[in-house]
């Protein structure tokens, strides 16, 4: 017989036990020894790869199955057979994703597979897609950086993963200046089979300068050379800030240059020279600079200037169209200069227009030198559009031989556009936010240098930069005050100037969780004269966050006030609860029924049953010995029910005839009891009994 239970949920443990039943009622049940688990043998293991081959070794990685049947994964058996033979032999087991086979012949073709195995069973295997020859390879070391320099600002996270080679397995050396690099919980180096990974977690300007990376394996040695450059506000000015010249009206400020700069300039100096090296130049470091040579026998100062050379930007618009006239057919433009030179004086001006059936500008005039110019032969009733910018042109030279064509594409170079919105909030904490935005449809037809980030808090009209200089579209902005109202906006900025900026929607500096819900009104459990005995339970939702503590108040009923001062005898008392979480205070719970404060009665005496039926039981008991200073006016009954543990056993494999004691343990999640034995031994017999018959009457009627 069978009968197929279900459903029952997966990894679940049960006894079961079958009774009989017939129509004079159940008998008794059969029941199964130990607990069984509803499971099945696993999936099959995921992708099995080669990580090293040798002469006579293979090492092979798998991944976990995508299901274990319900019951955890107990180890993974590794099996080979020849190339083309189905005789497959075990030659390795673990608990491990990865083993490596030894004992293997060299030059000899192997297939490889791994079961996963857990206490159902053994799943389908998981075969290599190709075989393996075990041979030794050999491989030359190779380290291959994707680039040679990276940046990044302080206070931010950097991750070098540079790419690697070798076989044997190289051994990689990282060294920061010339030494050992001193790995710590922020800078740590990992290494994998094809990569060595530097990251540098919350950086700090120490952690700029030349890093370099040796590989060696038996073959040989390769090194690389990375720099990595922070970025960073400079340091302040050096003091002491010296007071000259001081008269009635005026006096003069003297100080000295940083000794940090931000990692993008830098001073250099020998005993008969001195530098200053200004990385990636930009318009800002056009100026006049001072050199200032001092010791011990006085100081001389040279002044100089830098004039930073680039293209000139945009005109500056708008572009004002008048004296529009009918007679000649003419318009007059106007516009001012670009703000933006490039270090050098403006020569002349393209002037283009186009009709607006046509999508194509025609040029107008390639010499303009002033900022205006008029244009004529235009045709009446025609709707113009001009620009004195960029496009494509058409250059014909001519000769006594023939024309010759080339078209040439003049790009406008300017301040680009904002950058692609919205701008998106990705995290919010306490003290932090990450922000991020696409970079500019439109770049001013050349690179983007950086993007500038600004804040305000909303009670403020007044905007803060929080970087200048950031180059990715994405930046954690740090030290915010918690429960604060932010805004941000971002700008991008080229070589030409600052782009409109987009600003993001508003974001409160606050935990990602919020307080738990209130716990349910608390209820007294016990109380006296003078304490009581509160009790509640936790709320049902903490807010995302585990409860730390709870804040108690009660207060007198009659009362508005909670307090927490001793109780007092006689006094009715209501009290309220809180739950917190790291981020605050939850609402307050209902309130408590009243109780006074007063010494209890004392229990009842112990009750006796002194009916049973099948279905009621009467029970009696004496009064208590104290009431408590009250009148009883009545008592509470409960019941629960007994654990339906069996009080029972039948003990089987024993031997006819034999005499046997017996004891019994009770036991629970603390371990056993004493023993209690059985109060005489038991012969082991069948029990017999002469049948007996006993008439009531001699004779029956019908």
């Amino acid at each position: 017989m069978s009968w197929k239970v279900e459903p029952l949920p997966e990894g679940g443990i049960f006894f079961f036990r079958v009774l009989a039943e017939n129509e004079y009622g159940v008998g008794l049940p059969a029941k199964t020894i130990e607990p069984i688990k509803i499971s099945e043998k696993p999936q099959p293991p995921g992708k099995v790869s080669v990580v090293d081959v040798t002469s006579s070794t293979v090492t092979l990685t798998w991944e976990k199955p995508e299901h274990d049947g319900g019951s955890r994964i107990s180890y993974y058996e590794v099996e080979l057979a020849p190339k083309d033979s189905e005789a497959w032999s075990l030659c390795a087991s673990g608990k491990a994703l990865e083993t490596v086979v030894t004992n293997l012949l060299k030059g000899e073709e192997y297939q490889f597979r791994v079961v996963a195995v857990n206490d159902k069973g053994k799943s389908d295997p998981r075969q290599l897609a190709q075989t393996v020859v075990t041979k030794d390879l050999v491989i030359e070391p190779a380290v291959r950086p994707k680039v040679s320099t990276y940046s990044v600002q302080v206070g931010y996270d950097l991750k070098i993963e540079v790419p690697i080679a070798g076989h044997p397995k190289p051994t990689i050396t990282w060294t920061k200046d010339g030494a050992a690099l001193k790995q710590t919980t922020r800078v740590n180096v990992t290494d994998s089979a094809r990569l060595t990974t530097l990251t540098i977690k919350d950086a700090t300007k120490e952690d700029g300068g030349m890093y370099s990376i040796n590989i060696v394996n038996t073959l040989g040695s390769k090194d690389a050379t990375i720099e990595v450059i922070t970025l960073d506000k400079p340091g302040p000015p050096t003091g002491p800030v010296k007071l000259e010249d001081v008269s009635a009206e005026s006096m003069t400020l003297n100080w000295e240059p940083p000794t940090y700069t931000g990692a993008r300039a830098e001073l250099k100096n020998t005993d008969f020279k001195a530098w200053l090296l200004v990385k990636d130049a930009i318009r800002v470091d056009g100026g006049q600079y001072t050199l200032v040579l001092t010791n011990v026998a006085g100081s001389k100062s040279v002044p100089f200037s830098v004039k930073v050379l680039d293209r000139p930007g945009p005109s500056e618009g708008p572009l004002t169209v008048s004296n529009v006239t009918e007679e000649k057919e003419s318009v007059t433009l106007t516009w001012e200069p670009p703000l933006i030179d490039g270090g050098a004086r403006i020569k002349n001006y393209l002037v283009e227009k186009r009709e607006s059936t046509r999508i194509v500008y025609s040029n107008v005039d390639n010499k303009c030198t002033k900022t205006s110019y008029r244009i004529t032969g235009l045709t009446e009733g025609t709707i113009y559009y001009f620009r004195e910018d960029s496009g494509k042109y058409t250059i014909t030279a001519t000769s006594s031989i023939g024309t010759a064509t080339e078209e040439i594409t003049v790009i406008i170079l300017e301040k680009p556009g904002p950058p692609t919105g919205p701008v998106k909030i990705e995290e919010v904490s306490s003290n932090h936010v990450t922000l991020s935005w696409e970079p500019p449809e439109y770049t001013g037809g050349c690179q983007i240098n950086n993007y500038i980030v600004e804040k305000r808090d909303t009670t403020t009209t007044a905007w803060q930069i929080v970087s200048a200089t950031i180059a990715r579209t994405t930046i954690k902005v740090s030290n915010l005050k918690t429960g604060t109202e932010y805004q941000f906006r971002v700008s991008a900025e080229n070589r030409y100037g600052k782009s409109p900026a987009i600003v993001s929607p508003t974001a409160i500096a606050q935990y990602p969780f919020s307080v738990p819900a209130a716990p349910e009104a608390p209820f007294i459990s016990a109380a006296t004269k003078d304490n009581m005995v509160v009790e509640w339970k936790p709320p049902t939702n903490n807010g995302g966050s585990p409860v730390l503590g709870y804040h108690l108040e009660r207060k007198e009923k009659n009362n508005t006030r909670f307090k927490t001062t001793e109780l007092e005898e006689g006094i009715e008392y209501e009290f309220k609860v809180y739950a917190e979480n790291i981020a605050g205070l939850s609402p307050a719970s209902k309130v408590s029924e009243s109780t006074v404060a007063r010494d209890p009665c004392d229990p009842p005496g112990t009750p006796e049953a002194i009916q049973i039926t099948r279905n009621h039981v009467t029970l009696q008991w004496t009064r208590p010995q104290y009431d408590g200073g009250s009148a009883i006016t009545g008592y509470l009954i409960e019941r629960r029910k007994h654990p339906d543990t069996p009080l029972e056993a039948t003990i089987g494999g024993l031997t006819s005839g034999e005499e046997y004691s017996f004891r019994v343990f009770a036991v629970n999640d603390k371990g056993k009891s004493d023993a209690k034995p059985l109060a005489t031994p038991v012969v082991v017999k069948d029990i017999t009994v002469e049948p007996t018959i006993n008439l009531l009457y001699d004779t029956y009627s019908v």
